[in-house]
């Protein structure tokens, strides 16, 4: 992923346009040091090169696989490094794929739950209006086991 660093005076707007990057996750991208800062002109405005761009659609290709920020992260660095960095980049990638495999599964429990639960409500209005919602019982209760994606995720 080496390019020349050619300044193409692109301001922060048509970078987002020409990546699909919206410009707060630029910033953010920015902020937390994923994409080096922008140049800026005289008047503050920021200012991208064509390293920049290529960069940003290569963080946007893998963030659009599902990727975390801290695996992007390494995987720029990897793709910027001279030296082989193949086994690198695929146990990372396999590593993402182990938990989107996992996530699979969980999905499928919640969504045989879920289905369970709506049959349930189906079956309880058959014979009319029921008195007392089985769905809002049944999900407004306190769990019996944890959540399936009781974890936060973020980046």
């Amino acid at each position: 992923m080496k390019v020349l660093d050619t300044p193409i005076d692109m301001a922060i707007g048509t970078l987002a346009e020409r990546t699909g990057v919206n410009v707060p996750t630029i910033r953010y991208y920015e902020e937390i040091g994923l994409l080096p800062p922008a140049h800026r002109r005289p008047s503050g405005h920021r200012v991208y090169s064509a390293t920049q761009v290529q960069l940003l659609n290569f963080i946007r290709r893998f963030r659009d696989f599902g990727f975390s920020i801290d695996q992007v992260r390494e995987l720029v660095a990897l793709a910027q490094n001279e030296c082989d960095d193949s086994q690198e980049a695929c146990d990372i990638a396999q590593t993402h794929l182990d938990t989107v495999r996992v996530k699979l599964i969980e999905l499928g429990v919640l969504e045989r739950s879920l289905s369970k639960v709506l049959s349930d409500c189906a079956q309880a209005l058959a014979n009319g209006p029921a008195p007392r919602c089985d769905l809002l019982r049944d999900l407004g209760g306190a769990p019996a086991q944890p959540a399936p994606f009781s974890r936060t995720r973020r980046g």
